[in-house]
Formats: C-alpha cells, sequence, structure tokens
C-alpha cells in the first residue's frame, strides 16, 4: 500500500515548525508505553491519522506521540498493531513505513515476551541479537516499492551489532543487568504450548512474543538501524508451572519499565 505522510507532515509543521524531522522511531510495546507520557509534545490518535488502526489491547493507548529526549527528535508508537488483531501484515507494518517517509534513520522496537532461556526471570530486559519468523507471513510479499528498499533485501544484520554493544554497555554503566537473546515471533493470540516453546528452545531462541519481526523485516528493507529490546514478562510454557496471563505481563512490565525507560533515554542520548 502507498505511504501517505501528508496529514502528518502538516500537524508537525503547525505544532512543532518546520524543522522538526524525528530521526529516531520507537514502537512502545504492552506496558511499555508511560515514555510516551513522560515525554510528549504532540499527541495524535491512531483513530484521527489515515490508513492506521486501532489498537485493541490493554496496555496500549493508541496514540503517535512526537517529543524530544536527550536532544533528539524523535516518534514514538504508544501501542502497536498486531497481526492477530485481524489486521492485515501490510497494516501492522505501515507506521514503520511512515517512519521512514518522515526521516527516521534508527528504530528502537519494544514488546513484552515470555521467556524461553530458563536462566531468564520476569521483568528481565533483554537486548535482540536475531529474531526468527514463525508467524507464517513476510510483511514484503507483494509488488516491492523500490523507493522504500530492494526486492531481496539482506537480513544477516537485522538488528545492528554496533547498536547490540551500544545498548549492553549502556545498560552496564547505568548497573541494569541485561540479557541478551534471540526472539521468536509466532502469529498469536494464543499463548504457546510446551512443546512449541520446546521446539522454540531447540531451534535457538531465547524469547517468544506476538509482534516485532514484521516491523524489523521492513525497517531492515528501509535501510534503517535496528534496536531490538523485550521485556521478559514471564516464563514461557512449560518452563514454569505457572499459567499464563496478560495481567501478569501488564505487571511484569510495571516492574520493569523504570529501567526500561531509564535504559531507553540513554541510547537516544548516545545515538
Amino acid at each position: 500500500m502507498s505511504v501517505n505522510v501528508d496529514f502528518l507532515q502538516s500537524k508537525i509543521k503547525n505544532s512543532l515548525g518546520e524543522n522538526f524531522v524525528p530521526e529516531v522511531g520507537i514502537v512502545l510495546g504492552s506496558g511499555l508505553g508511560e515514555l510516551a507520557d513522560e515525554y510528549c509534545d504532540l499527541a495524535i490518535p491512531y483513530t484521527e491519522i489515515p490508513d492506521f488502526e486501532s489498537s485493541t489491547v490493554s496496555g496500549h493507548k493508541g496514540r503517535l506521540v512526537f517529543a524530544t529526549i536527550n536532544g533528539k527528535k524523535v516518534i514514538m508508537m504508544q501501542g502497536r498493531f498486531h497481526y492477530y488483531e485481524g489486521h492485515s501484515i501490510q497494516k501492522v507494518v505501515y507506521p514503520i513505513k511512515v517512519m521512514k517517509k518522515l526521516g527516521v534513520k534508527t528504530l528502537i522496537l519494544t514488546n513484552a515476551a515470555g521467556g524461553v532461556n530458563p536462566a531468564f526471570n520476569p521483568s528481565d530486559l533483554m537486548v535482540i541479537t536475531d529474531h526468527i519468523n514463525f508467524m507464517g507471513v513476510n510483511p514484503l510479499i507483494g509488488v516491492n516499492d523500490e523507493s522504500m528498499g530492494e526486492r531481496f533485501p539482506d537480513m544477516s544484520e537485522t538488528y545492528s551489532p554496533e547498536l547490540v554493544d551500544l545498548t549492553k554497555k549502556i545498560a552496564s554503566k547505568l548497573g541494569i543487568d541485561l540479557q541478551e537473546g534471540v526472539y521468536l515471533a509466532m502469529s498469536g493470540p494464543s499463548y504457546e504450548t510446551p512443546a512449541e516453546i520446546r521446539m522454540a528452545r531447540a531451534i535457538g531462541a531465547d524469547a517468544v512474543g506476538m509482534s516485532t519481526v514484521p516491523e524489523a523485516i521492513v525497517a531492515n528493507w528501509a535501510k534503517m538501524n535496528i534496536i531490538g529490546i523485550s521485556c521478559i514478562c514471564n516464563s514461557a510454557a512449560g518452563v514454569s508451572n505457572v499459567s499464563l496471563s496478560h495481567e501478569d505481563v501488564i505487571h511484569a512490565a510495571n516492574v520493569a519499565k523504570d529501567r526500561f525507560k531509564i535504559l531507553v533515554k540513554e541510547i537516544i542520548k548516545e545515538l
């Protein structure tokens, strides 16, 4: 689908001035949207933006927020669109294309995830080093937009090794224990079975979730630099004997949110 940013550019110009060109984009996952409440120079509900969908998941406010954080102009998605909500995969990734058109060069993708690695604990933060696409769909299927990216993009370094190292160094400086690992995405909305989690671990996953990968594929295709951060909100099915619920996801994200905000703000400062 074609990308039209005229509405947003008009809003930005009228509220923030012609010189506001966002260079950093952030997608704030479940329970992590507080950063956009803390820094908000302009907020536009998704329902007002052409071709955007509504966010129906608890913990997602559904706003596009513009702000200056540590000297950098930033655009934040306060909640994302999920494939399991019934949106087409093109609708899920449309905001990433909009960010690219608006000028974003670095994209910080965040999510709430289940811990597959038994060494992980709820409320841990994990920097994503790679991903596995188990969603059964790829957002680049269809006619390729050569103005955005090439037909067959290389995915060898989707998550910039330099930015992974930067994130680890910043976490160490801040005294934040940071896990690292591979994120596996399934379509959801049902949580994974214990057998699926055993498979995920066997093929190299450390965390599992229902988002992020389509956005990362499109951002990589569009030559954006990508940082991925997961909040480990529970142990995945079979890793512990605890039943899984979205309420527990939000609770764990709330426990981690202060560390998360400090880490992201310092990353923005160092970009």
